[in-house]
């Protein structure tokens, strides 16, 4: 066995020790509530009949891309339907790209330069550490929400300043403070950018994002809206200037050097905004949301309060909360816990997630299970 092999092995042993170690798991039958569907976009079969009758409308003549966008991958419909999602989310242009982490890891790789400096939230997403880590510029973060912090950061900061956080936050479901966070941006000069995957469909005019419902979409530099959460497809959108736009095409590197999504995806993408605009969505699950917490705040719980999809049920530890979440599971819920060394020792916790096929039933009988599982807990 090679040295390489070796150190795979002994790391896989010491994460398998600590009962830490992460396995793919296949569906289940279980109640949903762990998924980012929120919006039932991924499981309804009206939108995927609609996705099919565009799809023969369309009728694209590859299987594939065949490409990167640079290449041959590129068409009018996936231009156009750019235009369509900018428009609606109130922006100036978009950018379409393979995923979330490829929208996020290419932006803030691409736009910081070295002597610039980018301030990020403790609590952002994996994939704009990782994009802020390949960037040249200086980087600072701030603890979680802490507008002083942010402040102090801003004061030493040089360069172009990028201030990288979410709208809404998805271990917490809790939300940034954007109109301070816009104000503070403005007096330093600092360019303010917001991923809005965990916001968009759920708030501000037919789902358009907490940016929007805020006002500051003039305000903010760029926006990342990814299509896994709410809409139920695959893929993201970098919204912002035209500006913006043609420069990531030619420095983004997770756009220039891969190969594009299929007219299939971009067909599904663009019919499920359009489904998004038929009914009041966002008021359908905000009705979920107000139930569940009417529900929970009659326990005496750990339980994080929310006005997102995403609850929080926190616990003292690992063991504890992979208890919980089996015991959830063994009475028919799909929910799991969420541990360290992903989140902070002492943070471990259930996150539910609530979706609008949840029914009222389903969501009093899980508080009852949550109920249960604290008291005996005591």
């Amino acid at each position: 066995m090679s040295k390489a092999n070796s150190f795979l092995e002994q790391r896989l042993k010491e994460r398998s020790e600590k009962g830490l170690l992460r396995s793919l798991k296949q569906e289940n039958s279980l109640i949903d509530f762990s998924s980012n569907d929120y919006l039932g976009f991924a499981h309804s079969a009206a939108l995927h009949q609609y996705i099919n009758a565009e799809t023969k409308r369309i009728a694209p003549n590859l299987n594939g891309s065949g490409g990167s966008r640079l290449l041959s991958g590129n068409y009018a419909y996936t231009e156009a339907t750019e235009s369509f999602i900018a428009s609606f989310h109130q922006a100036e242009a978009g950018l379409i790209l393979n995923s979330g982490y490829d929208a996020n890891v290419g932006l803030l790789s691409a736009i910081p330069q070295r002597g610039d400096t980018i301030i990020t939230d403790e609590l952002i997403h994996a994939s704009l550490i990782d994009g802020a880590r390949l960037s040249l510029a200086n980087r600072f973060k701030f603890r979680h929400n802490n507008l002083n912090e942010l402040e102090q950061k801003l004061k030493q900061a040089t360069g172009n300043i990028y201030v990288v956080v979410e709208s809404i936050y998805s271990m917490d479901g809790d939300m940034a403070p954007l109109k301070d966070m816009s104000e503070l941006c403005q007096k330093y000069g600092a360019n303010l950018i917001v991923d809005e995957a965990h916001a968009t469909g759920l708030f501000g005019p037919n789902g358009a994002g907490l940016v929007v419902q805020l006002g500051l979409q003039d305000a903010v530099f760029a926006r990342i809206v990814t299509f896994g959460k709410a809409m139920g497809m695959h893929g993201a959108i970098i919204l912002g200037s035209e500006t913006l736009r043609s420069y990531l095409i030619n420095f983004a590197r997770s756009f220039i050097y891969t190969t594009a999504m299929p007219l299939h995806n971009i067909i599904a993408i663009r019919c499920a905004y359009e489904w998004l605009m038929r009914e009041n969505h966002p008021q359908q699950i905000h009705q979920k949301i107000e139930l569940y917490n009417l529900l929970i705040n009659q326990l005496n719980s750990n339980h994080i309060q929310s006005t997102s999809a995403i609850q929080t049920l926190l616990f003292s530890n690992n063991s504890e909360a992979r208890n919980a979440a089996l015991q959830l599971q063994e009475k028919g819920f799909d929910v799991r816990p969420i541990l360290s060394p992903t989140i902070p020792v002492g943070q471990e916790r259930l996150r539910i997630c609530l979706h609008t096929y949840n029914t009222e039933a389903e969501i009093t009988t899980l508080v009852q299970q949550l109920k249960e599982l604290t008291q005996n807990a005591e």
